[in-house]
């Protein structure tokens, strides 16, 4: 406590002012004996330019922090309560500076995790921390072969990338680093003793401090982190190390979801490409198009499937199969991947539909799968510019020829669903395609696609008839398309099962011309309804 007069003389001064100010003895001058914030400050009230009720003012006593309180007395005296203020001031430093570091480690986690692209999730991580750990950093992924994949940043620069075979144990701890292990203190490594390929290219001056931390992933090490600070700057303090290692965990758990997630995906799409319909073309002189949309617009498999077998030469027969699984989505679309393939080791008895679907069933009975299936098996073969066409059903509905003239007509083969009876019964029928007809496979996705004006009709065949009867003589891509085309038109925005079509066509001969509103080839072969 310390009292001052108007003139700046001290009065009276306590044994807390006089240790704290060892020249403030009674009578000497305010500014000879304290700081000069409080000199001012005292000048201030006495000429009345600051209100002794104004509040606390503050400022440093050799190394500690103090508030000033004053208290104005009547005999024109000013008291002054000197308070000590620098534990809370740096708890308040300490309790922003914690706040801060929280804020910045929420931000890393919400910044990293928004990508699962590797490449992407190193350039954040080495960016962030180049911005606020430290002026440059270098990201190192685990080795790909001998090479390990590195992404430099600077702070206020561009982030680059590249791939190189580094010695790891040339930077103390990053070998240990990169196994998992626990990070070496900061004052264990001598920045002078860092490979040129640790620094970024574009970083001014000397290395004056370097922190090595590891990324910890989910089961094994994803990288580690190189931070750098220049020679100019201050080092690094035993906290930003702890800070570090925080920010450290958080970009590895980061880069090991992106990993996971790559690895997952390239799995998938390894997988998804055995359960997608093949891309259909011309096939020993015959026209083969097929599409499918899945039951749900997101999806990219499910329950209907088709494949086309070619035959070894053109005098072998091309086998086509067209299917529908009892069920959506991925449940279904892997046991189509079974009936495909179970289908694909069947081929060299492809000549005998019966005895390929008798197999087929018994395969389905003797599977966990409680799902059964219909089919309808199409062997192709080109003769003499016509094509000779065998046609099995298992309880699928029966495909629909659409002659060169518009006229359309149902194949008349019938039999029983595969995978839920002992036996399969189906009967084969023998038809012929001459060049502009066209025969199509499809499933009840079509046919029972419900919407319309009122959005609760059935497609129904009699549309599907209508449709292909005002398609004779087109390619079967074209085909398929306009099919595709108004049936998605009759939904809407309507939910509709899965839908899968396929055209086999025999391609016209002679040039395109249009006769009576209907595409026409001069020369075409005469009508093959009754072969």
């Amino acid at each position: 406590m310390l009292v001052i007069d108007r003139q700046g003389s001290l009065v009276h001064v306590n044994e807390a002012a006089r240790a704290l100010l060892p020249d403030a003895t009674s009578g000497a001058p305010l500014r000879e004996a304290a700081p000069s914030w409080l000199s001012d400050a005292h000048q201030h009230i006495t000429d009345g330019l600051r209100d002794g009720d104004a509040g606390p003012l503050a400022g440093p006593i050799s190394d500690r922090f103090f508030e000033a309180h004053p208290t104005a007395s009547t005999d024109g005296d000013v008291v002054w309560w000197l308070v000590d203020d620098t534990d809370r001031r740096l708890a308040v430093t300490a309790l922003t500076s914690a706040e801060e570091r929280s804020e910045l480690l929420s931000e890393a986690s919400s910044t990293l995790l928004s990508t699962l692209n590797v490449p992407r999730c190193m350039e954040v991580a080495a960016s962030m921390a180049a911005e606020h750990l430290a002026e440059a950093a270098v990201l190192v992924a685990p080795a790909q072969g001998r090479r390990h994949p590195l992404t430099y940043a600077r702070r206020g620069g561009p982030v680059t990338q590249a791939t190189q075979q580094i010695d790891t144990r040339s930077v103390p701890g990053l070998a240990e680093a990169l196994q998992g292990f626990p990070p070496v203190p900061a004052r264990w490594i001598n920045p002078d003793d860092l490979p040129d390929w640790v620094i970024p290219d574009s970083f001014t001056g000397p290395v004056g401090s370097v922190i090595v931390a590891p990324l910890p992933g989910h089961g094994v090490p994803a990288g580690a982190l190189i931070l750098l600070r220049s020679s100019t700057a201050q080092a690094f303090t035993e906290g930003e190390e702890v800070f570090a290692r925080l920010f450290a965990a958080r970009a590895g758990v980061a880069l090991s979801a992106a990993r996971l997630y790559t690895e997952q995906a390239a799995i998938t799409a390894t997988l998804m490409r055995e359960l997608l319909p093949p891309s259909l073309t011309r096939v020993h002189g015959m026209d083969y198009a097929g599409n499918y949309r899945a039951a749900k617009d997101h999806e990219r498999v499910g329950g209907d499937f088709y494949d086309v077998h070619p035959g070894a030469d053109p005098g072998q027969e091309t086998l086509v199969v067209l299917g529908d699984v009892a069920g959506k989505g991925l449940d279904a679309a892997v046991l189509t991947g079974k009936i495909r393939n179970t289908l694909h080791a069947l081929l060299p008895l492809a000549d005998d539909h019966q005895r390929v679907l008798d197999l087929l069933n018994g395969a389905l009975l003797t599977s966990h799968h409680t799902r059964f299936a219909t089919l309808v098996l199409a062997s192709v073969r080109r003769r003499a510019g016509r094509a000779q066409l065998r046609l099995t059903s298992a309880g699928h509905l029966p495909p629909l020829i659409v002659r060169a003239d518009g006229h359309v007509e149902e194949a008349q083969t019938r039999g029983t669903l595969v995978g839920a009876l002992p036996k399969v019964s189906a009967r084969t029928v023998k038809t012929v395609l001459n060049p502009g007809d066209t025969c199509l496979l499809y499933t009840d996705g079509i046919t029972e696609a419900r919407g319309g004006p009122l959005g609760d009709e059935l497609f129904e065949e009699r549309r599907l008839r209508r449709v292909l009867a005002e398609c004779a003589g087109m390619p079967a891509e074209a085909v398929v398309e306009r099919v595709q085309m108004l049936a998605a038109q009759w939904l809407g925005s309507g939910r509709h099962d899965d839908m899968a079509v396929v055209a086999i066509s025999a391609p016209r001969t002679g040039p395109l011309s249009v006769v009576g509103g209907r595409a026409d080839v001069e020369g075409s072969a005469g009508d093959g309804r009754n072969a």
